[in-house]
């Protein structure tokens, strides 16, 4: 399998608002490069490109929401590290084969797919395999 390019990092935060007050001066942005909101993810993000790679800030949209889980659990901070692969399904196929556990199958995201590789297996990272470019997106 081969790793194009660490994808993107996200940050689980509580507030969305209050966290991009916070990160923009030091990322030296005004604003994120894009914004969207993931219904079936039920988050709230704020993607910011740094060279080729995505910094993310995440925020729940319900109390029940994966990322309202992690800080309740963990706290906020890093929550997700993306790696950019050709095809997310080609990559999951040769993994499964070496005993990675996949939290569900791929899910679709823009114009590609990603899977989550269940971190207890990744030294408690939860680990993205995405294969969307997201270059029409970068500004």
């Amino acid at each position: 399998m081969k790793i194009n390019k660490i994808d993107h990092i996200c940050i689980a935060v509580k507030n969305l608002d209050q966290a991009r007050k916070v990160w923009e001066p030091v990322l030296g942005k005004t604003g994120p490069d894009d914004t969207y909101i993931d219904e079936p993810e039920k988050i709230k993000v704020a993607r910011y490109w740094i060279g080729e790679v995505g910094f993310e800030l995440m925020e729940s949209l319900t109390p029940e929401g994966e990322v309202a889980k992690f800080i309740e659990k963990k706290g906020e901070g890093v929550m997700v590290v993306s790696l950019n692969v050709d095809n997310t399904r080609d990559a999951m196929a040769e993994l499964e084969e070496k005993d990675y556990p996949f939290i569900g199958g791929a899910r679709p995201f823009r114009d590609g797919e990603f899977a989550f590789i269940h971190p207890k297996k990744m030294n408690g990272v939860l680990l993205e395999l995405i294969d969307d470019n997201g270059s029409e997106f970068k500004k």
